[in-house]
């Protein structure tokens, strides 16, 4: 980068920070006021849509046209999907059991400035982290066009699998019939986690997308981190530990693979 492009870009870092902060903060005092911590959800999605338009505004004059468009469209388009669909999702419900147990931990009267350390700004530094390759790909002039088609295609396919695995497992819950039974149909009965395994292919698509050079490469920790956090940090484990004592669940996990699709096994 030139040395204009580089203070532009260290310039677009500090305001996507400052932006995504302040996102988490106002949403610690609605949580405040709501009475439960797990409405940060919410604002996971919407970070990295807040993110990126930050980034598309503050790297004008910068960087290749219908790469930053893509960009930004992409992480708002996923971003505000994932975020309306998990305050559908939790709407009339009480604090995610996950966010009790973490809270538990907290010392005696200091149950909200932990919250607000261990969940909320910590939840500000990883969307902020991992979306160094969209502020990035502003900035980017170089134009492999194959690589931007595949990441699109691989962003678009993400999408689609997450969204269709949210859907069919709203299906399947709204259904009395299936009160305390294992979803396996659909998608789900290639993974147990079809929405995880989207969210890591949006991810490998807004990386492929943003790489206009050399330089972008750098930036692979993004999609490293965000499929590491869904398969073996907060995502996958944590969900499949709560669901581990229900009927049917072991013969599920048996069967089904853990995270890419596969054809169930014997």
């Amino acid at each position: 980068m030139a040395s204009g492009t580089l203070a532009a870009f260290g310039l677009t870092l500090l305001l996507t920070a400052a932006a995504v902060t302040a996102l988490l903060l106002a949403t610690f005092a609605i949580a405040l006021t709501a009475g439960r911590f797990n409405v940060v959800d919410v604002s996971w999605g919407l970070g990295f849509a807040v993110a990126a338009v930050v980034a598309l505004a503050a790297s004008a004059g910068h960087g290749a046209g219908l790469r930053r468009d893509l960009l930004a469209a992409a992480t708002v388009v996923w971003g505000l999907r994932l975020a309306a669909y998990i305050g559908w999702r939790s709407r009339g419900q009480g604090e995610d059991p996950r966010y009790a147990e973490m809270l538990s931990k907290a010392p005696p009267g200091r149950r909200a400035t932990y919250a607000l350390r261990k969940v909320f700004l910590a939840q500000a530094g990883l969307i902020w982290l991992i979306s160094v390759p969209v502020q990035a790909g502003m900035f980017e002039r170089g134009a492999p066009p194959a690589l931007i088609w595949i990441g699109l295609a691989i962003w678009l396919c993400g999408l689609a699998f997450e969204s269709a695995g949210d859907w069919q497992l709203a299906r399947f819950k709204a259904d009395p019939a299936n009160r305390g039974q294992v979803m396996d149909r659909g998608l789900w009965h290639y993974t147990r986690h079809p929405n995880y395994f989207g969210d890591a292919c949006v991810w490998w698509g807004l990386f492929l997308i943003s790489c206009g050079s050399w330089i972008g490469l750098a930036t692979v920790f993004s999609p490293i981190l965000m499929t590491f956090l869904l398969a073996g940090g907060s995502g996958k484990p944590i969900t499949e530990g709560r669901m581990a004592e229900r009927p049917g669940y072991r013969e599920y996990v048996a069967r089904t693979s853990g995270f890419f699709p596969l054809p169930p096994r014997r």
